[in-house]
């Protein structure tokens, strides 16, 4: 196992969550980001590796920004654009544009009528944000009967599985499985 070098435990800022208020993210919308940094930033300190904690908190906090505008598909493109007038770091922006289904294929991009370009997720701290996105919709939206956090990661290829929304196609509930087997690999209990 990986030593982790950065015991200091991010805490997520103030003037982030107005920053996002700022600029016309709804409460509701708010609310979930905040929630989505809090559980990247859990499963983030459980791997026990040695991460960018203030990406993490900061990538997931932001990743919905462009629900500000619009709640469409191109919301992380726009949201992306947001941070970057804003002066959010690069990390931070592409986090917001690559995180729709995890990741977009060239085929995906099209059929989605987003730009075609990389959407690879190719950092850990990445493909964290984007599971904790994933496990978030699932204990939240009331859809599958979860009694505790960690249940939605016990049973997350099944839910995916068997439940559309949240396995999409193929291509997008193959990406999502294998970072759930990537990042449980990881986890310490």
């Amino acid at each position: 196992m990986v030593e982790m070098k950065n015991t200091k435990r991010y805490v997520i800022a103030q003037a982030d969550i107005e920053m996002l208020r700022d600029n016309g993210v709804s409460e509701a919308d708010i609310a979930h980001c905040l929630k989505v940094a809090q559980k990247a930033l859990e499963i983030a300190y459980r791997t026990a590796r040695d991460l960018d904690f203030e990406f993490i908190g900061r990538g997931a906090l932001f990743h919905d920004l462009g629900k500000a505008k619009t709640h469409d598909i191109e919301h992380g493109r726009i949201g992306a654009e947001m941070g970057k007038a804003l002066g959010l770091p690069d990390p931070v922006n592409a986090v917001m544009e690559k995180h729709i289904r995890g990741g977009l294929t060239d085929a995906e991009a099209v059929e989605l009528g987003l730009p075609v370009k990389d959407y690879t997720l190719r950092t850990l701290e990445e493909r964290i944000i984007i599971y904790a996105d994933r496990l978030v919709d699932i204990i939240t939206e009331d859809i599958v009967p979860i009694g505790e956090e960690i249940e939605a990661e016990e049973q997350f290829e099944e839910i995916l599985r068997t439940i559309p929304k949240y396995g999409k196609n193929d291509v997008t509930l193959a990406r999502y499985l294998e970072y759930h087997r990537e990042i449980q690999g990881l986890v310490s209990p």
